[in-house]
């Protein structure tokens, strides 16, 4: 029997349940956040009078001001090095790096700045900085402007890493973010900016370091993130009509990692399919292997842990190559249902 979550309920009392897109979820988190906190403000290539290059910032800049909503030149280092410091003088910067893969530009500040400052100088300091930007493929932008780097950040000590998987949670965990005394990283996939779904009003945090069920299902359980969910979420549909159930699981909080509820599935099902648009070679999937051959779900498995990813290759432009080049719905039913079919 397979069972699904149901749509997140008011946590007070007067609060209703809406269909947002994703990004109006991320515009209304981050308006929230700069009405209630003073110290809260947005900064970032063309997200004032142009709204964000996918349109997220929106009329941010004519409710909240220039001073709130800062249009910056093109220069990541300097963006995310001025919310470092603005951060150590108690200030909660909210960075928006345009395409992720920009923030190579900015990884001396991120890396060697923002994530060890606070071990550094021995609790003394703390930089709540949030650092947003979209990720993955899917919008036809090519090599430099598609790629899927939450490795990166996942290695680097002192950062916490976050990618939502849907409106909701794109709301909740970037309130939690912002309310974080560390550096967190929120990767949002462009793909779901369009994407809707029930947003409770109100501001409603998503403790960050939670994973969460998003279907149940007793053959064989799939862990995905960020765009990988809906596609896990699809595929568990299809495999339900040939009599395979599948475990959804987002992980949605790639650091801090909360492994229990994937250890509690395999315990049960035996069977793990990994699920990520990052190439194969040392992706953040690859850990969550290692750490489940580790665990207690290791004597419970009836079949080898079985990682689907991205080619090992830069994202290509070509539409057909592009969708090739990352697992799509029909990768991920042919490789459950061989987990489930051949073991």
């Amino acid at each position: 029997m397979t069972t699904t979550l149901p749509t997140p309920a008011p946590s007070q009392a007067g609060d209703s349940v809406r269909e947002l897109s994703y990004a109006e979820a991320v515009r209304e988190a981050l308006a929230e956040a700069l009405a209630a906190d003073d110290r809260v403000f947005l900064l970032g290539e063309d997200i004032g009078v142009y709204g964000g290059a996918f349109g997220v910032t929106g009329d941010l800049i004519h409710r909240f001001g220039p001073e709130r909503v800062r249009d910056t030149p093109i220069a990541e280092l300097g963006i995310v090095g001025a919310a470092v410091g603005a951060a150590l003088c108690g200030m909660r910067p909210v960075v928006e790096i345009q395409f992720s893969d920009f923030t190579a530009q900015a990884m001396d500040q991120i890396v060697n700045q923002a994530a060890k400052i606070h071990f550094m100088l021995g609790g003394a300091a703390t930089v709540p900085m949030v650092l947003r930007a979209p990720t993955g493929s899917g919008t036809g932008a090519a090599a430099q402007h598609s790629q899927s780097l939450e490795a990166w950040f996942a290695h680097v000590p002192g950062l916490k890493v976050v990618m939502p998987a849907t409106p909701a949670d794109a709301k909740g965990l970037l309130l939690a973010a912002i309310d974080d005394p560390n550096p967190v990283v929120l990767l949002e996939h462009k793909l779901l900016y369009r994407t809707s779904g029930p947003v409770p009003a109100g501001a409603d945090r998503i403790p960050l370091g939670h994973s969460v069920v998003r279907r149940r299902g007793a053959d064989v359980t799939i862990v995905g993130t960020g765009v990988m969910v809906s596609r896990a979420l699809e595929a568990a549909e299809r495999l339900a009509a040939v009599g395979i159930e599948a475990t959804v699981i987002d992980q949605r909080t790639l650091k801090p990692l909360d492994a229990e509820p994937m250890l509690d599935s395999v315990t049960d099902t035996g069977r793990l399919l990994l699920v990520q648009e990052a190439p194969l070679t040392c992706g953040y999937v690859a850990e969550l292997a290692a750490l489940t051959v580790g665990s207690r779900a290791f004597g419970h498995l009836r079949a080898p842990i079985r990682r689907l990813c991205g080619l090992d290759a830069p994202i290509p432009y070509a539409p057909q190559l592009e969708t090739a080049s990352v697992p799509q719905i029909p990768d991920i039913v042919a490789a459950a249902e061989d987990l489930v079919r051949t073991w």
